[in-house]
């Protein structure tokens, strides 16, 4: 049996469903609103003093999806309250897993633990990391607790980029709202490099890593294909919707410094940079192929906004 922590959350959800459909038996953690006929059970909130044993009674393999991945305006110092959760929260229950007998522990990490931007190289598992935010930060060293803490198990490491599909929000569902009305984009001039992956390619590769003799014990990058262009991305977008993608070129460095002025420097590095990802380390090691194109699983969120967007 496998535990998905976080497994009521966007990439949980997926997951639960896609392993559940492999004919995998699945117990989801979740903090509240434990339900035993959905073999779901409440542990509380996730830190250093979290009780997993219950959770963990059967278990062959654990997927910890469950992190922090913002802080509100109103708590201060953000990397002591990421490392609650994402650092000592991780070897918590790193160490439960280990003492239950737990096989093999995939811990969904982030590409934000090796690096915030890159340039014309796409990173691989062989760079140095340096990461530059508390959230970064905090998942780099959640890595760590991992390999320090497994014993028996056999950890995996995986760092996916920008994770977007039917439900996504922030900055995705933003472009996403502003594609769909019309609205002229200032970005014709960028020439950035980011990667992307869908949530059900990113579920089919965490199940690959479950069982995969190859990823045992090893760090992974996890991309569905190459590098896309804000711009590119916009005009698939745009495709998608079946709407013009309407782009205007105004100077990077430009809006760099406008959105430094309203506090918007992170999604502007967002739009504006490069944070580019080598995933054939992981297809060498697991044989995986992501089983949806990109093309489709922009036609699978655009159809997905279209239909709610009227309650979003």
């Amino acid at each position: 049996m496998i535990l998905v922590t976080g497994a009521t959350g966007f990439v949980g959800r997926g997951l639960v469903a896609h392993l559940r459909s492999l004919g995998r038996q699945v117990r989801l953690a979740v903090r509240e609103g434990g339900d035993p006929a959905q073999n779901m059970i409440a542990v509380g909130e996730i830190g250093p003093q979290t009780d997993w044993v219950q959770a963990l009674d059967g278990i062959d393999s654990v997927v910890h999806l469950a992190g922090r991945a913002h802080v509100t305006a109103r708590e201060r110092d953000a990397l002591t309250q990421f490392r609650k959760v994402n650092v000592d929260g991780t070897r918590r229950l790193v160490q439960q897993a280990d003492a239950a007998g737990v096989r093999r522990f995939v811990l969904l990490s982030s590409v934000k633990a090796a690096a915030d931007t890159t340039d014309e190289h796409a990173l691989l598992e062989s760079d140095p990391v340096n990461p530059r935010t508390p959230y970064g930060i905090s998942k780099l060293e959640g890595e760590q607790a991992l390999w320090d803490t497994a014993n028996r198990m056999e950890p995996v490491v995986l760092r996916p980029p920008l994770v977007y599909g039917p439900g996504v929000k922030a900055n995705f569902r933003a472009l996403l709202r502003l594609v769909d009305l019309g609205v002229p984009l200032p970005f014709g001039a960028v020439r950035n490099r980011r990667s992307l992956i869908a949530r059900d390619n990113l579920v089919s590769a965490i199940a690959i890593a479950l069982t995969a003799t190859g990823a045992a014990e090893k760090t992974f990058y996890v991309t569905e294909g190459p590098p896309i262009s804000t711009p590119a991305l916009i005009r698939e977008l745009g495709l998608a919707l079946g709407k013009p993608a309407r782009l205007v070129s105004l100077s990077p460095a430009l809006m760099r410094a406008a959105a430094a002025m309203v506090g918007r420097r992170e999604t502007a590095d967002s739009l504006l940079g490069s944070l580019a990802i080598n995933g054939q380390s992981f297809r060498a090691a697991t044989g995986w192929t992501p089983p949806v194109t990109q093309q489709d699983a922009f036609k699978e969120v655009a159809a997905w906004y279209k239909q709610a967007k009227g309650s979003l």
